[in-house]
């Protein structure tokens, strides 16, 4: 079977990928960056903040971080809501580490009062967003031209074609006290070529500071990328499929998009009424008449940084229910409507996408999948997405499929961060846990057990997919000290729902921490012992 996995990824679209990466197995975390802190960062998770925990995953065994998406999303904390399809979100960057600011009392005082929100339960995204923002205008006002000088600035800002437009937008969103862009004066909304460089020119300074932002963010997510290749472990991105309406991409090149609709997810047992995400459709005619151009942008920023990449709802390539905007998402319907296009629709875009780079995509491909996506998946060469509590035969008798049979292209992980965590799963889904349990030949209980917890995630580092991927939480539950006595704090986002606690997970302990803690690496040892 291996050699002829080998054959057949030597001669698809994603074979230089996969000759950088390894066709081999590979274990590792997912993190939301957000969630993570040390005694540096500004109480939320920064990048410099990777660093240690890259080097402690090179100790235990592990050899991929999975980071939910970073890019800028402005003042809403969800990553999947971003205002730029390429632009790094500047919250994340790590001020301590910034050159001269300590010369600035101003700068000094400011820098202590991020201690306020470093010993709170969530992250206090919107305040942090606020705080940084004043920190780093300040902080470009005195150092700008130390810092533009120099040949790194000058050479991102020469090679990065995105900046200006990215610049202006977040301008006029500062402009107009960050209101939606459909509400800027008409000539604003949709500026002709000449109105569009008269704007460059009254933004000029404001659109240099946000410049600078982004140079910022790319030099120390570099040195991150850096550091974990030294260590033979790969970073895996996350490139959302879908980007705001209200974000310099559908402001900018409005073309590419079908404004009257919104994409989202027909009912199903765990969201009855369906959704409706608020995002665009792509308007594939536009998009492919100019040749990829807006994913050949993305792709190629992400390049820098990712070496593997989760393909955000992959079936959106093939089909995707959309919704006419502002209505009941249960009246929505997939677009496109005939099912026959649908295996050349995905086909034709991925292949397409794929072939703009050599990351390694594995996609997230769940929900009510069309029978046409697992073949195509396969012959492109890219992972699929194995939840092991999904993995049933649901044509038959709902029972368990065993971890040795899944495909060997796939990646297994016991949760998301859209699903409940696996203590919430089995506390809440008795009718799911119940088979599992049966499976396990174990006596079903309210609550998991240590031991059911360590074998899960043992067998879910064991199955026959190449891949192996878990949210950090799930292991630091083994140990009492890192993680939250209420299992209910573990959880990340729950869609649909508009709640203060979605994209505010914030881990019990800081970084040092959890990569000091023996009890922690004894239970790697034996989840990735073969």
């Amino acid at each position: 079977m291996k050699k002829t996995l080998d054959k057949e990824l030597n001669n698809c679209v994603t074979a230089e990928a996969w000759k950088k990466v390894g066709a081999r197995d590979h274990h590792g975390i997912v993190i939301h960056l957000s969630s993570i802190y040390s005694e540096n960062s500004c109480g939320i998770g920064e990048f410099l903040d990777l660093i240690p925990l890259i080097s402690w995953c090179k100790d235990v065994g592990l050899d991929v971080i999975q980071l939910l998406p970073i890019n800028d999303t402005a003042f809403d904390p969800s990553p999947y809501n971003a205002c730029s399809s390429c632009a790094i979100n500047p919250i994340y960057i790590s001020l301590s580490d910034l050159d001269l600011w300590e010369k600035d009392p101003e700068l000094k005082e400011k820098f202590k009062e991020f201690e306020r929100y470093k010993d709170l339960h969530r992250v206090a995204y919107t305040e942090i967003q606020h705080d940084k923002h004043y920190f780093l205008k300040r902080y470009y006002s005195l150092y700008k031209e130390t810092i533009t000088e120099q040949a790194s600035y000058q050479k991102f800002v020469a090679t990065t074609t995105w900046l200006k437009p990215y610049g202006l937008f977040k301008s006029l969103k500062e402009k107009f006290h960050q209101a939606s862009h459909l509400s800027w004066p008409t000539e604003i909304q949709s500026p002709t070529e000449k109105e569009l460089d008269d704007l460059f020119l009254t933004y000029e300074e404001n659109i240099n500071f946000y410049i600078f932002e982004q140079y910022l963010c790319f030099m120390q997510l570099s040195r991150v990328r850096e550091h974990a290749f030294s260590l033979g472990v790969f970073i895996k991105g996350d490139i959302p499929l879908l980007i705001s309406p209200d974000s310099v991409d559908v402001w900018y090149h409005p073309d590419n998009f079908i404004l009257d609709f919104r994409a989202g997810a027909p009912p199903d047992k765990y969201n009855p009424e369906g959704q409706n995400w608020g995002f665009p459709l792509f308007n594939w005619h536009v998009v492919k008449k100019q040749d990829y151009y807006f994913w050949k942008q993305r792709m190629e920023y992400a390049h820098h940084f990712y070496d593997v990449f989760r393909i955000d709802h992959v079936l959106g390539f093939f089909r995707i229910w959309s919704v006419l905007k502002d209505c009941d998402p249960k009246l929505g319907r997939f677009t496109p409507s005939n099912e026959t296009v649908w295996e050349e629709h995905g086909r034709s875009h991925l292949n397409k996408i794929i072939s703009l780079t050599t990351m390694l995509p594995i996609a997230e491909d769940l929900g009510v999948v069309p029978s046409c996506v697992g073949p195509v998946l396969t012959d492109l060469g890219i992972c699929g997405t194995k939840v092991m509590r999904w993995e049933r035969n649901y044509g038959t008798d709902e029972s368990v499929i065993p971890i040795n049979e899944y495909p060997r292209l796939s990646m297994t992980t016991i949760s998301t961060h859209d699903s409940p965590t696996l203590a919430q799963w089995w506390r809440d889904f008795p009718e799911e846990v119940i088979p599992y349990c049966k499976y396990k030949d174990w006596e079903y209980e309210k609550e998991i057990s240590q031991q059911q917890r360590l074998s899960i995630l043992r067998d879910s580092h064991n199955t026959s997919s190449l891949f192996h991927i878990n949210l950090l939480q799930e292991y630091l539950s083994l140990v009492p000290e890192l993680s939250w006595e209420d299992i209910d704090q573990d959880r990340i986002n729950i869609p649909g729902k508009i709640l203060d606690t979605n994209w505010t997970y914030r881990f019990k302990t800081c970084i040092k921490k959890i990569i000091n803690n023996v009890e922690l690496k004894e239970f790697f040892s034996f989840i990735l012992k073969k």
